[in-house]
């Protein structure tokens, strides 16, 4: 069956097979996250990104071949519930955004400033540093050499939205304009958006919507 991204806590995951990478999208509980993991096909090698909660389920689909490193999007602790388990079970390596790694529990063994690049295998993903949901939130780019890129945004972009700035509109004006200057100005609108919560949508999607958003302010 074709790849849709539409999960649910309790259900299986989705598939998302690519040339060279294996996108598998599973939703947890209680707050309903989405965790990803991504899979080298040629080494065959693993990294997850978000070990938001139910760590059994996440170990589960990590399998025996373990995992070369966890990347976390965000400080939040939804988006983190599971990793001390994880970390425990597989020996692998933190990544979290230089700015929000001091609000996430478990040490963070790599800092991850923006255009770092983050690599697995014969793959590799580009952080990009987006300020306003929270001080250091990263979202991860896999360039597809074989297709369109592939987007993994945590809690910055969704479907219908910029991620929560709690009011504030100076978070909400930096968070805009860094997910414009940094995603929409930069990527094709046929990449593919996998967001922490929810469905996923695509860049052209969304790219009509971007004056109305900054209008309605949140």
């Amino acid at each position: 069956m074709a790849y849709t991204g539409d999960v649910r806590v309790g259900g299986p995951p989705d598939v998302h097979e690519l040339t060279h990478l294996v996108i598998t999208k599973i939703a947890v509980g209680p707050m309903e996250n989405n965790a990803y993991l991504l899979r080298c096909r040629a080494t065959g090698e693993q990294l997850l990104v978000d070990a938001a909660a139910e760590a059994p389920r996440l170990l589960e689909l990590v399998g025996g071949d373990g995992l070369v490193g966890v990347v976390t999007t965000h400080r939040h602790a939804d988006h983190w519930g599971a990793l001390a388990e994880v970390v425990e079970a597989t020996g692998a390596p933190t990544h979290a955004g230089r700015h929000d790694a001091d609000g996430i529990p478990v040490p963070t063994r790599v800092l991850v400033d923006d255009g770092d690049r983050i690599a697995f295998g014969r793959c590799e993903l580009t952080a990009r540093h987006l300020v306003g949901h929270t001080p250091g939130s990263i979202a991860l780019v896999y360039d597809d050499p074989e297709g369109h890129p592939h987007l993994l945004t945590g809690d910055c972009l969704f479907p219908g939205g910029v991620g929560n700035t709690h009011g504030d509109p100076d978070a909400f004006a930096s968070l805009l304009g860094d997910v414009e200057s940094k995603l929409f100005a930069q990527l094709p609108d046929e990449t593919w958006v996998y967001p922490g919560h929810g469905a996923d949508t695509t860049l052209g999607a969304e790219r009509p919507a971007l004056s109305a958003w900054r209008e309605r302010g949140w």
